[in-house]
């Protein structure tokens, strides 16, 4: 995803003129912009870290193959399609009220089919990391991973059509506390937690819940994480890099509430910089601010 950021004093009124304070081009999406937190966290020290996938062959498109090369995502297994137009965002950030608006146009790229060196790539990873785009390569990239014996992080921000083909193939359930709410019917986010435990079976259910940070529950227990508090300059993409890093702390051999802290920690440093990806922290910050509010890492 090709995203247009507008940062703003507040957010303007209706047919009206407003000067913005900067505007930025930046490599957005919920996994492709995970795997760039992982990769500056430092994955890419000892694990290769790579984005199989498809971008259009215009400008756009260009712009995101040499996003992915300058923070350390490899591309080999990014297939370019001809003629058509890629999917594009515009997000409006408000100063005043610390919030984005984004306005976005899928494009006109084809679904991603995995091909057989794209499958060949999944097999041979550790952890697949997917959202709700690109749906049916997702399910058969879950199964092709499952057979090889890997793992499938789930970024379940949105309630799209045909996701309950997918949940059950997670291993690493990470919703927002929207999904968990508007899927499965409860009143909190505890009870959907269990519900969703119940419903799909994986290895951990991990809920967002913004500022308020999040929870976790393995099947037995149910545990609360915090945010770290910080100025929140911008918010963008704070979810997609929460979920990079908890993919990151995973290879680290943590238990998930650890991983889930990390992630926290990882993604409140974030919005204290401009862009999703640029604002990503190194994992030395990233213990250094855990530390310094009494976590042990």
């Amino acid at each position: 995803m090709f995203d247009t950021l507008i940062m703003l004093p507040e957010y303007p009124n209706e047919d009206t003129k407003l000067k913005a304070d900067a505007i930025r081009t930046v490599g957005g999406g919920p996994t492709a912009t995970g795997l760039v937190a992982a990769a500056k966290l430092g994955a890419q020290d000892d694990l290769a870290v790579e984005f199989i996938g498809s971008v259009a062959d215009d400008e756009r498109g260009h712009f995101l193959l040499g996003d992915f090369a300058k923070w350390g995502v490899g591309t080999r297994n990014v297939t370019v399609e001809p003629d058509c137009e890629s999917f594009c965002s515009f997000v409006l950030l408000s100063a005043a009220e610390k919030t984005r608006t984004c306005v976005f146009h899928r494009g006109s790229k084809p679904p991603l089919v995995l091909n057989n060196a794209q499958k060949q790539a999944v097999a041979e990873s550790d952890i697949l990391m997917v959202d709700g785009n690109e749906l049916e390569a997702a399910i058969e990239g879950a199964k092709t991973i499952h057979r090889a014996g890997g793992k499938v992080l789930y970024d379940a921000g949105g309630l799209y059509a045909g996701i309950e083909r997918l949940l059950p193939l997670a291993d690493i359930l990470i919703p927002s506390e929207e999904f968990s709410l508007g899927h499965t019917g409860e009143k909190t986010a505890e009870d959907a937690a269990k519900k969703l435990y119940e419903m799909y079976h994986p290895d951990a259910v991990v809920i967002t819940q913004g500022k308020r940070g999040g929870i976790v529950y393995d099947g037995e227990t149910l545990t609360a994480y915090p945010i770290i508090d910080t100025p929140v300059v911008d918010s963008n993409g704070a979810g997609d890099v929460f979920h990079g890093a908890f993919a990151y702390a995973m290879t680290r051999g943590w238990d998930w509430r650890k991983c889930a802290m990390f992630a926290s920690a990882t993604s409140s440093l974030k919005c204290t910089r401009v862009g999703a990806r640029a604002a990503v922290p190194t994992s030395e910050e990233v213990i250094g601010i855990l530390r310094e509010n009494k976590f042990d890492y």
